[in-house]
C-alpha cells in the first residue's frame, strides 16, 4: 500500500542542512495513540539554536530531525483505546518521553521532566521527530485537551509551562516558612510580594501574566529603553517595565525594594548574576534560560555566597514541563484571555507560511513569539 508524503521542517546535521523535508504521513501503531493534523508550531530559541547545530539529535535511523515542540493540533483520529479524546478536539503535546530505566522514579511516576538519567527523548529536540510538521501521532498520556476558545492563542501553551512549573518550584520550596499569602481573599498567594522578570521575551512575558494573577507586584527588567511594544504590553498588564540600558541594577534595587522572587527568563548570564545580587531576604532566584556557550565571566562569588546563607536565599534551575503544568498553563491562558485580551494577543507577532521558515529559523529574531501556520 502506498504511503502518503507530507511536508516538515527540519535539520540534517550530518549536511549541516536546514530545510523542507518529504516524510511519510505517520499511522497509528497502538490502541491508545491518536492522529493529530499540526494546526500552529511557535518558533522559539530552541529552535534557533538547532538549526544553528548547537544539539539536536535526529532519531535512531534518521538523518535527520523534524523540528517544533511548541504545538497546536486537531485530533482527525482516535485508537480504539483511547479514552480522553475525540475527532475534533483541540489538543497541545507536551515536549519530553520518559527513558526507559526501571530504576528511574522519576520517569516511571510521569515525571520525566525531573529524569534521573539524562535517557529521555524530547520530540523536536533530542531523539524524536518534532511537530513542525503536517500531521503527527501521539501515545493520547501525553496530550492535553484544550477549549475551542482558546484556538487563537493555544500555542502559547508550552512556552507558558515554563513559568508555570518555576511557580510549582516556588511555592513548593518556601513551604520552608511562612511565605505563600493566604490571608487576602481574591489577591493571590503572591499578594504582598515582589517578583522580577528578567527579560521581555514570551518567556518573560508569559510569565509576567502568571505572577501577576498570583498576586506579586511585578517589574519586567529588560534590555530595550522605552517607548517600546514589549514595554507597552508589560504596562498593559499591570506590571512595570524597567530598561537595564537606562536604570543600572543598584538604581533598580533602590526602586523595588525587597525582591522576593526572580525569574530569569534571558538566558543571559552577565545580567542574571549581577540582578541575583539584589535579591531579598528569604528570596529565591528562578532559571529557565539556557546561556550559548561563550568566555567565562567574572561573578563576585563572595558576595553571592555570603548573602545567600545570611538571607536564606534559594537558588534554582528548572526545565521542562510535567503534566500538572500544561493543565495550569490552559488554565491560566483562559485567565489571560478574559483580563487582557489585546495584551495576550500581541505576545503573537505574526503567523506565517511554512515556506518561510528560513527567515523564521535563521534570521534575525524579531517581534515576540513567531508562529508558523500548518493548517
Amino acid at each position: 500500500m502506498k504511503t502518503e508524503s507530507m511536508q516538515a521542517v527540519g535539520v540534517t546535521p550530518t549536511k549541516r542542512e536546514v530545510g523542507i523535508l518529504s516524510q511519510p504521513s505517520p499511522q497509528m501503531t497502538g490502541p491508545s495513540q491518536v492522529k493529530i493534523r499540526s494546526l500552529e508550531v511557535g518558533i522559539c530559541g530552541t529552535d534557533r539554536e538547532i538549526c544553528n547545530f548547537d544539539y539536536g539529535t535526529p532519531p535512531v535511523g534518521s538523518d535527520h530531525l523534524v523540528l517544533g515542540h511548541e504545538s497546536l493540533g486537531e485530533v482527525i483520529e482516535v485508537g480504539p483505546g483511547a479514552e480522553r479524546f475525540k475527532v475534533g478536539d483541540l489538543v497541545v503535546p507536551s515536549v519530553r518521553r520518559p527513558c526507559p530505566h526501571d530504576y528511574c522514579l522519576s520517569c516511571r511516576e510521569g515525571r520525566q521532566d525531573f529524569c534521573t538519567t539524562g535517557d529521555f527523548t524530547e520530540r523536536g529536540i533530542k531523539m524524536v521527530h518534532g511537530f513542525m510538521t503536517e500531521y503527527y501521532v501521539e501515545e493520547e498520556q501525553y496530550l492535553n485537551y484544550v477549549p475551542a476558545e482558546l484556538r487563537d492563542v493555544a500555542v502559547l501553551v508550552e512556552p507558558l509551562t515554563v513559568a508555570e512549573k518555576a511557580l510549582a518550584q516556588v511555592w513548593h520550596i518556601q513551604k520552608r516558612l511562612p511565605w505563600a499569602n493566604t490571608s487576602h481573599a481574591g489577591q493571590g498567594p503572591g499578594f504582598g510580594k515582589t517578583a522580577v522578570v528578567l527579560g521581555a521575551g514570551p518567556i518573560g512575558i508569559l510569565g509576567a501574566m502568571a505572577l501577576v494573577v498570583n498576586g506579586f507586584k511585578t517589574y519586567v527588567y529588560s534590555r530595550s529603553a522605552e517607548p517600546n511594544p514589549k514595554a507597552t504590553l508589560v504596562n498593559s498588564i499591570g506590571a512595570k517595565y524597567i530598561s537595564s540600558e537606562t536604570v543600572p541594577v543598584k538604581q533598580f534595587a533602590e526602586m523595588v525594594g525587597n525582591i522576593d522572587l526572580v525569574y530569569e527568563g534571558v538566558g543571559v548570564a552577565s545580567i542574571a548574576f549581577e540582578v541575583l545580587k539584589i535579591l531579598g531576604l528569604n528570596g529565591v532566584f528562578v532559571f529557565t534560560g539556557i546561556p550559548g556557550h561563550k568566555s567565562a565571566i567574572p561573578v563576585d562569588a563572595d558576595l553571592i555566597m555570603r548573602q545567600m546563607v545570611l538571607k536564606n536565599q534559594v537558588l534554582v534551575g528548572t526545565v521542562n514541563a510535567d503534566r500538572s503544568a500544561f493543565e495550569h498553563a490552559i488554565r491560566d491562558l483562559g485567565i489571560f484571555k478574559q483580563r487582557w485580551p489585546k495584551a495576550l494577543a500581541s505576545v503573537i507577532t505574526g503567523r506565517h507560511s511554512i515556506k518561510d521558515y528560513r527567515d523564521l529559523l535563521l534570521g534575525k529574531a524579531t517581534g515576540i513569539k513567531n508562529v508558523i501556520k500548518i493548517a
